[in-house]
Order: structure tokens, then sequence, then C-alpha cells
């Protein structure tokens, strides 16, 4: 996937918001104020974060060469997924709804509901 494809994939998840509040250097990807997902612009290596609890993301590592912890969040919850690796468009599209829905779960009950949760 792409920056553009990424883009529109995560915009078109219920409730998502994007910004730049880092630098104006990379996309943040937020559902009801939380973010879910960092896409840097101009990486050299180009990467998503995803959040995921740290079970999955011990899967997550186990299984694909192009995961690592993205040391600069928390490194348990937040994985960085190179985007020039093997995973098809696919499995990278299920980490990112894995990542949004880690999110909603997080959210308070009454939130959740909106969700069907």
């Amino acid at each position: 996937m792409n920056i553009e494809e990424i883009r529109a994939y995560c915009l078109a998840l219920k409730n998502t918001t994007e910004s730049f509040p880092f630098d104006d250097q990379s996309l943040v990807f937020k559902v009801d104020e939380k973010m879910y997902l960092l896409l840097p612009l101009e990486a050299v290596d180009p990467s998503i974060t995803v959040k995921c609890e740290p079970e999955k993301a011990e899967e997550l590592r186990a299984r694909y060469n192009a995961v690592e912890p993205a040391y600069h969040f928390n490194k348990k919850h937040w994985n960085s997924i190179l985007l020039n690796s093997d995973m098809t468009n696919q499995e990278i599209k299920t980490w990112i709804d894995h990542s949004y829905w880690e999110v909603i779960r997080k959210l308070p009950k009454k939130k959740q509901q909106e969700y069907g949760l």
C-alpha cells in the first residue's frame, strides 16, 4: 500500500480524523480523538505505526520481518510496519483495523456502543 491508499483506507473508518500534530511530516489518524496510526510522509523506509496489545505485538513481530517495536512510543503497544515488505495490502489493512478497534475497545462503554460493541 502507498501513502494515499493508507490515508483513504483510514479516513473511510468511522469517526476517523487526521492531523499533523508533531512536525508536519507525519499524519496522525485518530478515532474519537485517540490516536491509532502514525504515517510518516517523508520516511526513507515507508512505514506505519500501529497500536496493539502486547500479545498481538509479539505475534506480529514473530510472523513478519517487517515489524519492529516503535521506540518513539511505548514499544509494548506500538509497532512499526515497513511498507516495502512482503506483507500484502490485506495484511496491512488487517493491522490498521486491529489498531483502530484496539483504541475503540478502550473507550468508555457508552462510546463503545456507537461502534456496536
